[in-house]
């Protein structure tokens, strides 16, 4: 049996104390620090998919404008293969297009699609059972049907 000095000893001994606080904090501080991190990707792959529909939207205007009628799925093609190459890097199996004629078009001359490029981010917390979130940038492609609506630079 323990006497009272035993006792008293033990409840002033503060060794351990520091690996007992860390092991009660330290899973919630790594998983906080990760949580940043996956918002971080999550913004930088946004970025990503914002200047890819923007590098796609430029492709197909010029494409447009040389005399090359791309159909909505090789736009679609060309979108997923920009975005899976450098300097995006999107993981291919992540990454979606759909390329959309708009149904109301609202610009007269010109053909209006819609580009809306989604993205699955990749999760760091897999772990912990949280999934990576899911992001999506439309906007709108203008193909000009006649050419004498481009500046000539004159």
């Amino acid at each position: 049996m323990l006497s009272r000095k035993h006792i008293s000893h033990l409840l002033r001994d503060c060794r351990g104390a520091i690996a007992i606080e860390f092991a009660l904090v330290g899973p919630a501080f790594i998983l906080l620090m990760l949580g940043v991190l996956q918002v971080g990707m999550a913004l930088q792959n946004y970025n990503a998919i914002r200047n890819v529909s923007a590098d796609v939207a430029r492709y197909a205007m010029v494409q447009h404008q040389t005399g090359n009628e791309l159909s909505n799925t090789q736009v679609r093609t060309y979108a997923i293969n920009r975005s899976q190459g450098a300097p995006y890097l999107l993981t291919g199996d992540s990454v979606n297009a759909q390329i959309n004629t708009a149904a109301t078009q609202r610009v007269s001359g010109a053909r209006e699609l819609e580009i809306t490029v989604t993205y699955q981010v990749e999760s760091l917390l897999g772990f912990a059972g949280i999934e990576g979130p899911y992001i999506s940038y439309t906007r709108p492609i203008f193909l000009l049907e006649d050419a004498s609506y481009t500046s000539s630079g004159s």
